[in-house]
């Protein structure tokens, strides 16, 4: 029920999610009456594997998340989140308010063993693929401890997801000298250099999109910062190359010819395919949808959901913490 569109995105994205997979089910989480009439406005037989749980509150999204928490208790967030907890479902997907989302998922769901804080971490495209980005938003006052956390979680997440051995992982920082940053990046990567991580080292802001790393930490403050800022300047780019090939109808033939060059260009940066961020460290998987997710962004969402859920990417994480525990212990 959440995002700027609700169930119409969410039940086409929902159908071809189920088209592409022949082996799952999903639960739409929501009003029963809104979300069957949405089903019915489309050809879909296979009803069986899409299930409806009513839940009579939503969330908005500019509501703050202890009010969501205290008095939405029936809310659809809640309830898809209490389904995983339960087991009846192997992941939560929403595309609704990110802090109640967060606040209610670490309530129901607490930590894994070991993690203090969950963080959000997504994939940010790069000149070499792809880059998981951690933490962008979750937590504004991290320590330097959190940050190690954060690493080993991100590790673990791109070696599962990717089929990386050993990925590296490196710093956000303001240089790549050891002498750059504040104490608490400094001692976040003298305690990396202590696990059995590979740590890179410090990668600067214009770093990030040039794919140095396979991981990339920093606190929420920055990394939701270096997020809405590089979600600015795309929206600028587009501004511009339209503005310029609309000028007059020399730019408007030269537009025309660089068509498929600009078409190539726009799909390989194309934020849908990147939707879906994960609120990794609890004790389930639940993915965060952007808010103004069309369908096709939205069943990215889904996709991811499913293959953490293949992964089962929780359980990695708290293995791969008890090792690091027992060597630092040692």
């Amino acid at each position: 029920m959440g995002g700027d569109h609700g169930p119409q995105v969410v039940i086409p994205a929902a159908i071809s999610t189920l088209q592409r997979h022949s082996d799952i089910e999903l639960i739409l989480v929501g009003d029963e009456a809104i979300i069957s009439a949405e089903i019915a406005k489309h050809q879909f037989n296979d009803k069986h594997r899409m299930k409806i749980q009513h839940a009579s509150q939503t969330v908005g999204m500019d509501e703050p998340p202890s009010s969501a928490l205290r008095g939405k208790k029936d809310s659809s967030m809640r309830v898809a989140i209490n389904l995983v907890k339960e087991g009846q479902a192997a992941a939560c997907v929403s595309a609704g308010n990110t802090g109640a989302l967060m606040a209610t998922a670490r309530f129901v769901l607490k930590t894994l063993p070991g993690i203090e804080r969950p963080a959000i971490i997504t994939a940010l495209p790069t000149m070499r693929g792809h880059t998981y980005v951690l933490d962008l938003g979750a937590n504004v006052d991290s320590t330097a401890e959190h940050l190690v956390q954060f690493a080993l979680m991100g590790s673990v997440l791109a070696e599962l997801i990717d089929g990386k051995p050993n990925p590296t992982v490196g710093l956000l920082n303001v240089g790549a000298e050891e002498i750059k940053g504040n104490e608490r990046v400094k001692e976040a990567a003298r305690l990396l250099t202590k696990t059995d991580l590979n740590y890179y080292g410090y990668v600067e802001g214009d770093g990030l999109y040039h794919g140095e790393v396979d991981v990339l930490v920093c606190d929420g403050f920055v990394g939701n910062v270096a997020l809405k800022a590089s979600e600015g300047v795309a929206h600028m780019i587009r501004h511009y190359l339209r503005q310029g090939f609309n000028r007059n109808w020399l730019t408007k033939i030269a537009g025309l010819i660089a068509y498929p060059v600009l078409k190539s260009f726009s799909k390989e940066l194309d934020p849908r395919a990147f939707n879906g961020a994960n609120l990794i460290g609890l004790q389930g998987i639940v993915i965060k949808s952007h808010g103004g997710a069309d369908a096709f962004a939205f069943a990215n969402a889904i996709n991811i959901a499913i293959l953490e859920a293949r992964k089962d990417v929780p359980k990695n994480i708290t293995k791969h913490l008890e090792t690091l525990l027992e060597e630092q212990m040692l």
